[in-house]
């Protein structure tokens, strides 16, 4: 049996599947050319591990998606071997070994005509299960993805665009496939919904442990699911294939590097815990006090009646009539969450003071900016210290 282990990523602890674990797919030396000029993809070897969540992330035009199809055959490579589970995919009918996958697109790919519990029952369905089977398979999903068993008989006009991906990723799961391919799948909803698709994700990925190859342009989405993230160049080259940590805090080359951008420093603070921040209690003011004002020489944080943050009240500010009129409160750091979630929140806070939050969103107090930066410089002392470098 293979021991397995569990780690600490971003803050959440996931198991870690890829020790003395063969790869669950492999692509070797896989090249795929559309035109006789340049490769789509360009003799592409990869392993990619098993029960893990491996992100293929670029810019437009390097082949990450391509890349992608070619592991269900919706793309047949020019040359090369793709392997999954051991066996080579090419001997293997198309058709079979797509309905062995699941697949997430941008847009959903709902069938506009069926409801959506039919929607998700659809695989199941053509792998012979009766209708009755299938449909009780999509009910049981529905609550898997965060969705309630009232949206079973809506059809997909009905919905948001946040609860049609949700039903797209219910019918991916359908059939329990071993491999989840999923197709920049959060790209065209706003970024509070795209936010929430990500934990969503991460959520199921802690509970269902699929192998999961996510295809993103989205650097900042790439270093939050990736477990392992895959740098795709123009013309289809692998140009970096390593942990999220790694590529940003060693970028293999000038292009890497100018895909993660300047501020890659910032986002490396994600991998750095937060643990260590100090939470200061604050006292709140009820959103049912508004019309007192804040008389006083501080800003004033208001809560709702179930002590979640709502916005801040401003030194001197007269009485206002509606929370609307509150100064928005910038971003929440979820205490125990990484040092990058405590800076933002902290320098994006009107009142200079990041608002923590404990696990239920209730307000848990506040953290300050000089304390964070300073825990930021402990830890990169600290990791320096690891590494033997001054």
């Amino acid at each position: 049996m293979t021991e397995t282990h569990d780690v600490e990523v971003d803050g959440a602890v996931r198991p870690d599947t890829r020790q003395n674990r063969k790869p669950m797919i492999e692509l070797d030396s896989v090249t795929k050319q559309f035109h006789a000029d340049q490769p789509a993809v360009d003799n592409l070897s990869m392993d990619i591990d098993r029960g893990a969540i491996t992100v293929f992330v670029g810019p437009s035009g390097c082949g990450k998606t391509t890349s992608l199809r070619m592991i269900n055959r919706m793309v047949e490579p020019t040359s090369g071997t793709i392997r999954v589970d051991g066996q080579d995919i090419s001997t293997s009918p198309a058709a079979q070994l797509r309905r062995s996958m699941g697949y997430v697109m941008q847009s959903a790919g709902l069938m506009p005509h069926r409801t959506v519990v039919d929607n998700i029952a659809t695989v199941p369905r053509l792998n012979g299960k009766s209708r009755k089977e299938a449909r009780q398979r999509g009910i049981e999903l529905l609550d898997v993805v965060g969705l309630p068993s009232s949206m079973a008989n809506r059809y997909p006009s009905q919905l948001s665009g946040g609860q049609q991906q949700r039903v797209g990723v219910a019918r991916a799961l359908a059939a329990d496939p071993p491999v989840l391919l999923m197709d920049e799948p959060f790209s065209a909803v706003d970024p509070v919904v795209r936010a929430e698709l990500q934990a969503e994700l991460l959520r199921l990925q802690k509970d269902l442990a699929k192998t999961i190859v996510f295809v993103t342009h989205d650097i900042d989405e790439a270093t939050i699911l990736g477990d392992k993230v895959a740098v795709f160049a123009v013309g289809g080259r692998l140009a970096q294939y390593a942990t999220a940590e790694e590529i940003l805090r060693a970028p293999v080359d000038d292009f890497v590097a100018g895909f993660v951008g300047r501020d890659r420093g910032f986002r490396h603070l994600g991998f750095s815990d937060g643990g260590q921040v100090r939470v200061h209690s604050i006292t709140t003011r009820s959103v049912h006090q508004l019309p007192e004002g804040n008389a006083g020489r501080e800003w004033t944080l208001v809560s709702d009646d179930d002590g979640r943050p709502v916005g801040w009240m401003a030194a001197g500010s007269p009485p206002l009539h509606a929370a609307s009129e509150l100064v928005p409160g910038g971003s929440l750091y979820r205490v125990g969450d990484s040092l990058r979630s405590a800076l933002d929140a902290a320098l994006s806070s009107p009142a200079g003071l990041g608002v923590a939050v404990d696990e239920g969103g209730r307000v848990a107090g506040v953290v300050k900016p000089a304390e964070v930066l300073a825990n930021i410089e402990q830890a990169r002392i600290s990791r320096n210290s690891r590494n033997g470098t001054a």
